[in-house]
């Protein structure tokens, strides 16, 4: 199963919060093959999660995805590791959404207690909506706390510049 939500801007340009769903694998938005597996033989985890800013239209403008895996044995974290991706929207004329940097990694890869996976994407924008490139600026902050039991706990931050009304950010764990 996946957890997602959904937070739009309302008139009122304040952030409504939507509920918290669980849904089926196939379904989920931004999950990746294989998300949410564990190899019971070899004691590996692995859990996808996505951070996704969306425009009124449904258009897809920033998201950052980070793949967490983690391997334990005797209640400890025995190797960690994350992978990330990023894609934005371009728009036909060489302009829209655009990274301007990227990072991702764990705090502790072997032998640990816990671990943390985590992941940022910084992006601007320059086009059609604002042609200084000024105004418009997300930064997706993903981090997915890796347990010893197998078990893991994801937080998501969004920053933006500027928003509008109907945006929405859309994130989840499987």
């Amino acid at each position: 199963m996946a957890v997602q939500q959904e937070v739009s801007i309302g008139v009122d340009c304040r952030p409504r919060l939507g509920e918290v769903r669980l849904t089926p694998l196939g379904r989920a938005g931004g999950t990746a093959a294989g998300a949410g597996t564990k190899d019971t033989e070899s004691g590996w985890h692995r859990l996808s999660s996505w951070n996704e800013m969306y425009d009124c239209c449904h258009i897809r403008m920033t998201a950052l995805y980070l793949t967490s895996h983690w391997a334990t044995e005797g209640g400890r974290v025995v190797s960690a590791g994350a992978g990330a991706s990023q894609q934005w929207n371009r728009e036909p004329w060489d302009a829209g959404w655009s990274r301007k940097s990227a990072t991702e990694g764990v705090d502790c890869a072997t032998g640990c207690p816990a671990s943390r996976s985590e992941a940022h994407a910084d992006f601007t924008y320059r086009g059609i909506f604002d042609a200084t490139g000024a105004w418009y600026a997300n930064t997706h902050h993903s981090y997915v706390d890796l347990k010893a039991d197998g078990t893991a706990l994801c937080h998501f931050e969004v920053n933006l510049r500027h928003t509008f009304i109907g945006w929405n950010w859309r994130r989840g764990c499987a």
